[in-house]
C-alpha cells in the first residue's frame, strides 16, 4: 500500500513540476557543456549499483567521488550549479527512479559506487537491505555535516523507525531545510 501511495504522489508531483523540470533542463541544457542529465552510479537495495539521474551541477572534468571529498578550490559548478545545489533542484530528476524502483521518497541516501566505507557500514548494520530514498532521517539531522558514522547511525534508527508516519516527518523536515538552505555545504 505505501509503495501505491507513494507512485501515486510521485506522478502527482512529477505533473506539478513538469514546466520547472522542463525549464531547469533547457537552462542547464545552454549553459552547460555535456547533457543536462548526469547519470550518477549509486548502491541501492542490497548494495545493487543503479544509475541515479541528477541535473547537472558541476563542470564535466569533475571526479566522480563525494563532493566533500573534493578541495573547495578545485569545485566547478557550473553557471546554475550553485543554484540547484542550493536549494536541492539538482534532485528533481531522481522522482523518476521512484516510478522506475529504484529509490523511494524517504530512505538512506544512495551511496556512490565508491564510498566504500559507507557501504561497509551500512552492510554491517543492515541499512543496505531498505530501498535508498531521495531524502532521509540522516539529510533531516545534518546532511553533509555528518561524518560517515553519523550518517549510518541515522540510517539504523532509521530502519528501526520505519513507518508511513515517520515517513511524513521527514518529508515534512526536508521542506523546511530546503526552504531554510540549510546543511549543504557545497
Amino acid at each position: 500500500m505505501k509503495k501505491f501511495i507513494e507512485i501515486l504522489f510521485v506522478i502527482f508531483l512529477i505533473l506539478i513540476l513538469t514546466v520547472p523540470i522542463i525549464a531547469l533542463y533547457t537552462v542547464i541544457f545552454i549553459t552547460t557543456k555535456g547533457s543536462p542529465i548526469f547519470w550518477s552510479d549509486r548502491i541501492g537495495m542490497n548494495n545493487k549499483t543503479f544509475k541515479m539521474p541528477k541535473f547537472r551541477t558541476l563542470d564535466i572534468d569533475t571526479p566522480l567521488v563525494a563532493t566533500h571529498l573534493i578541495d573547495e578550490k578545485n569545485l566547478k559548478f557550473s553557471p546554475c550549479g550553485s543554484f540547484l545545489r542550493r536549494y536541492s533542484l539538482d534532485e528533481l530528476p531522481q522522482l523518476f527512479s521512484i516510478i522506475k524502483g529504484d529509490l523511494a521518497l524517504v530512505g538512506p541516501r544512495p551511496a556512490l559506487f565508491n564510498q566504500y566505507d559507507l557501504i561497509n557500514l551500512r552492510t554491517k548494520f543492515n541499512v543496505h537491505k531498505i530501498k535508498p530514498g531521495i531524502t532521509g532521517w540522516a539529510q533531516v539531522n545534518g546532511r553533509d555535516n555528518l561524518s560517515i558514522k553519523e550518517k549510518v547511525e541515522y540510517d539504523v534508527e532509521y530502519l528501526q523507525k520505519r513507518s508511513i508516519k515517520f515517513d511524513l516527518y521527514i518529508l515534512f523536515l526536508t521542506f523546511f531545510k530546503i526552504i531554510k538552505n540549510s546543511d549543504i555545504r557545497h
